[in-house]
């Protein structure tokens, strides 16, 4: 996602704090804690900030709360207590460790109540038994707000809460059906190990960072593909490394629809077919028409034009790679190919992928986005003659291509190799796929962003709509296991983007201001249990993107449930601390950088402070206190390595290039404790300009920018190979 602000200092949550804001009132305040609003937060400084009545409304009208104004409040606080009243047991609990667990009940009825319990294993089997309600004291949670609220209780409801005892179960997600006078219920259990997987090759791990459109080989057409990724990774391994992580690789919308962002595509379901090897698909040798188009001159000419283009050339190259992959689709789908054992399998295993299809041949056949479709297509309803049949049968054939070039870079890691360091987004394009079939999963009227920081002063608005905590429980979390899944059955790690989306997200109401955002609580426990399980399941370790206003609780939460942190140094300089570069934690993926943050040659010669100017960030006053304070910073790190024995002493009046420092502090972070170093390939040979410039979008050509060398030089370039084979040498040879 956009970029995140340096972390918060400040471990406190919003609590109450005499003098800090203006405080909602009490009826808006406890109708919020009733649906997981939080009203206040602490920012980036440590200040208290609380949430406007109008942001905190808008909210919970976005998560189903009957208010359109503040003459609402109280009618929809009895209502809601109303209905916690006769919630009955919660709908998703999770155990750890197999360990024996409860199902939390809201119930007025007395304590003593008993339930016939019925237990259906994921794996198979019946377990039967009665159990019996134990009261809570005092009540849990929402129950304790619930419990307070200056409003008449419904009759007949006692507001109490109860636990039903649970036997140690196997891992897995358990169905447990509750009868209880008459009544039936269904909780989803998920038991799951507490701790995520962990590599079995170490704790002192290596790897490089290169977007996969950046990449390019002399066989490629313009941008990287899935063979140029499995040949870098073959490098890599060969250099003693163990990881190759690159951007995400999901579906994009076909024209006009195109948006290049890899942070808000169609789907986290299903992957983009720019990335595949047309010449590496099996039956090519069998298919006349695409071989002779693999072998024109036409062809060729285009994809020359492509090599040189400056930038990636997405649409262009799209519209040239399915001339070929729609050749090769009639073939399959002509021939008995399409009845492959394989083939079926995967059909049968991921039936979503028909109407995944047919959604995209809809997009292309009436080129406007989903809102404006008439019904019954608007609301998912799709009828044969609404697209083209071949269209939709292509979007199946290259999600089965993609599945079996993505496995078979999988199988590398598995066997010993380099593994992929996949990137599951935060959200999708509220045009995309998934929003269209699921919206009753995503919060309407909403946007995912982020609070004021330092270098975004009126906060962020990311665009992409939230999941509704409620809608994801009742949905048992079938989408958001389906999007991980997805991602897991090939990477070796996995990174969480915006990790703190498991706590907490940033909801920003259409039509307000970013500032004007309200934080929404989510299960954080249901979603670690499934995370963890699954990534035991696929044997895959786990990242979390925590940068930004983090609370202390997340910290916690990953170290206990074994997820990696996210190390960035430019985040961890600071001239005034001691040390100036504070050392990864143990258990992160350390960086110098982000895709989202200046290269290091860009922050080391103060190009981004330029190029903040430039884009009306920065006014001249501000630009000249940055970069005195960036040269401040510089001669504290200089210093600093200098004394960590990794430069010279600084002479007087002299100062080392910006290659010295790299390496510097790239030898910093290989010989420190962090699990893994993760180093940004254009770093090496000093690229200037980012990736992505956050906060712009045609101001810059962000997700386009091409490396400066081909997958061949760089493999050759000493500047490239030096320093990599210090950091395999550091972090082979020295213990932290």
């Amino acid at each position: 996602m956009p970029h995140r602000q340096q972390v918060a200092r400040c471990p406190r949550e919003a609590v109450a704090s005499p003098g800090c804001g203006t405080l909602l009132a009490r009826p808006l305040r406890l109708l919020a804690q009733l649906y997981g609003v939080q009203t206040a937060y602490y920012d980036v400084s440590g200040r208290r900030n609380t949430a406007s009545p109008e942001g905190a409304l808008r909210v919970l009208a976005a998560l189903g709360a009957p208010v359109a104004g503040p003459g609402d409040v109280r009618d929809a606080l009895r209502q809601r207590l109303e209905e916690l009243a006769r919630a009955g047991p919660e709908p998703v609990t999770v155990v750890w460790d197999g360990a024996p667990g409860t199902v939390e009940w809201r119930s007025g009825a007395a304590g003593g109540c008993r339930v016939a319990c019925e237990l259906r294993l994921e794996g198979g089997g019946v377990r039967r038994w009665s159990g019996e309600l134990q009261p809570v004291a005092p009540a849990s949670g929402m129950l304790a707000g619930a419990r307070a609220a200056d409003t008449a209780r419904p009759a007949g409801t006692g507001f109490e809460a109860y636990r039903l005892s649970l036997p140690p179960l196997p891992y897995g997600y358990h169905v447990l059906m509750q009868e209880r006078a008459g009544e039936h219920r269904e909780t989803l259990v998920i038991s799951a190990p507490r701790r995520a997987w962990t590599a079995q090759r170490g704790q002192r791990d290596w790897g490089v960072f290169l977007p996969l459109h950046a990449l390019h080989s002399r066989r490629s057409w313009g941008a990287g593909d899935l063979t140029d990724l499995g040949a870098l990774l073959d490098w890599v391994a060969s250099l003693g490394g163990g990881v190759v992580g690159t951007l995400p690789l999901l579906a994009f919308f076909p024209e006009p629809l195109f948006d290049p962002s890899p942070y808000a595509p169609v789907s986290r379901l299903f992957w983009s077919e720019l990335f595949l090897d047309p010449a590496r698909v099996p039956g090519l040798e069998s298919c006349a028409a695409a071989r002779e188009l693999l072998e024109s001159h036409e062809l060729g000419r285009e994809i020359e034009a492509l090599r040189r283009a400056p930038l990636v050339e997405y649409q262009r190259l799209l519209r040239l790679k399915r001339r070929v992959l729609q050749e090769l689709a009639c073939r399959f789908f002509g021939s008995d190919r399409s009845h492959d054992v394989a083939f079926q399998r995967f059909r049968e295993q991921r039936p979503e992928i028909e109407d995944y299809a047919r959604f995209q041949a809809v997009c292309e056949a009436r080129r406007s986005p989903w809102p404006a479709w008439p019904e019954p297509l608007r609301s998912g309803v799709v009828q044969d003659g609404d697209y083209d049949a071949g269209a939709a049968r292509y979007h199946i054939y290259v999600q089965w291509l993609a599945h079996r070039q993505l496995e078979a870079l999988a199988d590398r890691g598995r066997a010993g190799g380099a593994r992929l360091y996949l990137d599951l987004p935060l959200g999708v394009h509220p045009h995309g796929y998934d929003v269209w079939r699921e919206r009753r999963l995503f919060a309407d009227a909403v946007s995912c962003g982020a609070p004021p920081d330092a270098f975004f002063v009126h906060g962020q608005d990311w665009g992409v709509p939230p999941l509704a905590p409620a809608g994801l429980r009742k949905d048992r979390y079938r989408y958001f296991i389906a999007g991980l899944r997805n991602h897991l059955r090939y990477a070796g790690m996995l990174r969480i983007d915006h990790v703190m989306g498991l706590h907490r997200l940033f909801w920003v109401p259409h039509g307000l201001e970013a500032r004007d955002g309200v934080y929404v609580r989510y299960p954080a426990a249901e979603l670690y249990g499934i995370l963890s399980l699954e990534s035991h399941r696929h044997g895959t370790g786990i990242v979390g993107e925590d940068l930004g206003t983090v609370p202390a609780e997340v910290r916690r939460a990953m170290a206990r449930h074994n997820v990696s942190r996210t190390y960035v140094a430019q985040f961890a300089f600071s001239p005034e601390a001691a040390p100036v570069l504070q050392p990864p934690p143990a258990r992160s993926m350390a960086s110098l950088n982000t895709h989202d943050m200046p290269t290091f040659a860009g922050f080391w010669e103060e190009r981004d402070l330029a190029d903040r100017q430039e884009l009306g960030l920065l006014d001249a006053a501000g630009a000249a206190a940055e970069r005195t304070a960036r040269r401040r910073l510089k001669s504290a790190l200089v210093k600093f390595l200098a004394r960590q024995g990794l430069l010279p002493a600084p002479a007087v009046g002299a100062a080392p290039g910006s290659r010295a420092v790299l390496h510097a502090c790239l030898a910093y972070l290989a010989r420190g404790p962090a699990q893994c170093v993760l180093v940004s390939l254009e770093d090496l040979w000093l690229e200037a300009w980012p990736q992505n410039v956050p906060g712009t979008w045609k101001e810059r050509p962000n997700w386009r920018r091409k490396a400066r060398y081909s997958l061949e030089a760089m493999q050759a370039l000493p500047e490239v190979l030096e320093p990599l084979r210090e950091v395999d040498r550091l972090r082979r040879g020295s213990e932290a």
